[in-house]
């Protein structure tokens, strides 16, 4: 089975290692590496998706945490999915919600299993875990998903960026 995503290496700096390449997905083909267009909840805040097609947006990314939260995974995939959802026939990542780990950390607390939130509009109890995070990705229907994981803040302990990035490990096989 040919993958649904390829990468294509185009020149590699001989000083540096760094690298110029190609993504090719289902919905198109972006250079590597470029700026990635935010649409946090399905779409680019102030930018219709004409503008940022003439801009040369070549992939977007949204946050699945966010669109977990509002409007759901649900009304996005009977929607069609994101790409119909956002009007965008490019390319579309989504992010896990690991960025809401760090960035949510006074209404979390992180497990084994997963990260228990609190809903930051109306204080909910909400769990999301490795596998949880893949349901809601698949259901929004990007091109790319990111597997859930933690980002630990830069002044955390040795020991603990250790076992964070362990435990990612872990959560990146469940998902």
């Amino acid at each position: 089975m040919e993958p649904a995503i390829k990468y294509r290496l185009i020149k590699t700096e001989k000083h540096t290692g760094a690298r110029l390449g190609e993504l090719i997905t289902p919905h198109g083909t972006f250079p590597t590496p470029m700026f990635m267009p935010v649409g946090t909840q399905a779409t680019v805040k102030s930018l219709a998706p004409e503008e940022l097609d003439e801009m040369g947006a070549g992939v977007i990314l949204a946050n699945t945490y966010h669109l977990w939260l509002q409007p759901g995974e649900d009304l996005v995939k009977e929607a069609g999915g994101l790409h119909k959802f956002m009007n965008w026939q490019k390319p579309i990542l989504t992010d896990s919600g690991g960025f809401q780990v760090f960035s949510l950390a006074e209404n979390r607390n992180i497990t084994e299993e997963g990260v228990h939130f609190r809903n930051p509009s109306n204080g909910d109890k909400l769990f999301l875990s490795p596998e949880k995070a893949m349901q809601i990705e698949n259901d929004l229907g990007p091109d790319i998903m990111m597997s859930l994981d933690e980002c630990p803040p830069f002044f955390e302990s040795y020991d603990y960026i250790k076992h964070s990035v362990e435990r990612t490990s872990r959560w990146a096989e469940r998902g």
